[in-house]
């Protein structure tokens, strides 16, 4: 389960920037994740939970926004909207398609105080 080192990852910039700002606690941790990044979101929210215990996060509010995924489908030179790697274009059926868009997971936003 990599989720479980991602919330690990996620908590020391959490830390970090509490520690930069002064903060006494973090009240809401925003997360996008991309659709295709591999990235299981419930399993993510129970690591988070697990992580920040005893920490400046303990308890804060974890919002996890899902960005689609998009590609670059070879055959049409078209950008389309995709669901998982390997799927075929939607416009054309080809299997040429490089994802583009919904491969990543960020922190967009920590509300602190």
């Amino acid at each position: 389960m990599h989720e479980m080192s991602l919330a690990e990852g996620v908590l020391q910039i959490i830390e970090e920037t509490a520690r930069r700002e002064g903060a006494r606690r973090v009240k809401q941790v925003v997360l996008e994740i991309g659709r295709l990044s591999s990235v299981e979101a419930s399993a993510l929210a129970f690591c988070f939970d697990v992580v920040t215990r005893g920490s400046v996060a303990e308890g804060a509010e974890l919002v996890i926004d899902e960005i689609p995924g998009s590609g670059w489908c070879m055959p049409c030179g078209k950008t389309v909207a995709i669901g998982e790697r390997y799927a075929p274009c939607p416009l054309c059926g080809g299997f040429q398609v490089e994802p583009t868009g919904g491969t990543r997971m960020q922190v967009r936003e920590i509300e602190i105080e």
